[in-house]
C-alpha cells in the first residue's frame, strides 16, 4: 500500500514535484536508489524478488511509478506490476502507445495504478477499471483505489503538499520528507471499506504506516526544475526507525 503526491505545472521553480510512501513487508529484499548497472538510464529502487521497481526516473526525463489495487479477493497473477514502470522507463514510445499496450494485457497483473510522465505529457493508468485519466495542472494524489479518491490519507496529503507548494518558492527537503512521516490514523467513519477488515483498513489510514511486519519502507522526493534539473532524494526506513538517505542531481538530456 503506496502513496504518491504530485504538484504539476503550478511552481514557480519546479515543473514537478513527487513526495511518495512505499509501504512494504519489511523483509521483502529491496536494493535502494541507484543508477541500474543492467540499465544506467534508470534511477530507481529495486525489489530483488521480481527486479523491478515502485518509482523512477530516467536520464532522458521519462518517470513512472506505480501501485497496488487493494483487493484481498484478488488471484495472484502471472506478471509482476514492478516489471511496468521499468518498460516505460527503458522504452522511447509514446504514453499513449504504452497504455495501448497495458490495456491489452491488463488481465496479466494484479491491480495497479501507474503514473507516467514523458516531460511533456503526463497519465494515470488503473487496469481494474481500466481508466486513464490525463493529469492536469495542480495537486493530485494517489493510493490504492484510483486518482484523487477521497481517502483520509490522500485527501490529507494532497492538502498539506498543495499548501506548502503554493506558498513556497524555495522548498526544503526536510519539510516535504515531515509530509508523509505523518502517522496519524483517520477517525473510524472516514475509513474505506476494502474488504481487509476495520483494524487493518485503520492501520492502512495513515500516511506513514508501522506495523509489526508490514510498513513505510521508502520515502522519496523528486523535483524537477524547468531547466530540468533533477534532485531525487530516498529515505530508508526499517520497523519505523530512519536508516539512511540516497540523494542523486542530474539533468535530463532529452
Amino acid at each position: 500500500m503506496c502513496l504518491i503526491n504530485v504538484h504539476y505545472n503550478q511552481h514557480p521553480t519546479y515543473k514537478l514535484i513527487i513526495v511518495a510512501n512505499r509501504d512494504e513487508d519489511y523483509l521483502r529484499p529491496t536494493e535502494a536508489a541507484h543508477f541500474w548497472q543492467d540499465n544506467p538510464t534508470i534511477l530507481a529502487g529495486r525489489d530483488l524478488l521480481q527486479m523491478g521497481t515502485w518509482l523512477g526516473i530516467s536520464k532522458n526525463g521519462r518517470f513512472a511509478a506505480v501501485t497496488n489495487f487493494r483487493d484481498p479477493s484478488e488471484p495472484a497473477k502471472p506478471k509482476s506490476r514492478g516489471e511496468i514502470v521499468t518498460n516505460f522507463l527503458s522504452g522511447d514510445g509514446t504514453i499513449a502507445a504504452f497504455i495501448e499496450e497495458l490495456r491489452t494485457n491488463r488481465d496479466q497483473y494484479g491491480g495497479y495504478n501507474v503514473l507516467l510522465w514523458n516531460g511533456k505529457e503526463f497519465f494515470h493508468y488503473n487496469n481494474r477499471l481500466d481508466e486513464v485519466n490525463n493529469i492536469k495542472e495542480g495537486t493530485h494524489s494517489l493510493s490504492n483505489y484510483s486518482l484523487n479518491t477521497p481517502w483520509p490519507k490522500v485527501e490529507k496529503a494532497k492538502l498539506k503538499l498543495k499548501d506548502y507548494a503554493s506558498h513556497q518558492h524555495e522548498l526544503n527537503m526536510e519539510d516535504l520528507f515531515e509530509m508523509v512521516a505523518d502517522p496519524e490514523i483517520a477517525e473510524d467513519d472516514r475509513l474505506p471499506d476494502t474488504g481487509v477488515g476495520l483494524e487493518l483498513e485503520r492501520l492502512l489510514s495513515s500516511i506513514f504506516i508501522k506495523m509489526p511486519n508490514y510498513g513505510t519502507r521508502n520515502s522519496t522526493v523528486i523535483l524537477i526544475d524547468h531547466h530540468n534539473k533533477v534532485t531525487f532524494v530516498e529515505r530508508t526506513f526499517w520497523d519505523g526507525e530512519f536508516q539512511f538517505d540516497m540523494k542523486f542531481e542530474f539533468t535530463i538530456v532529452e
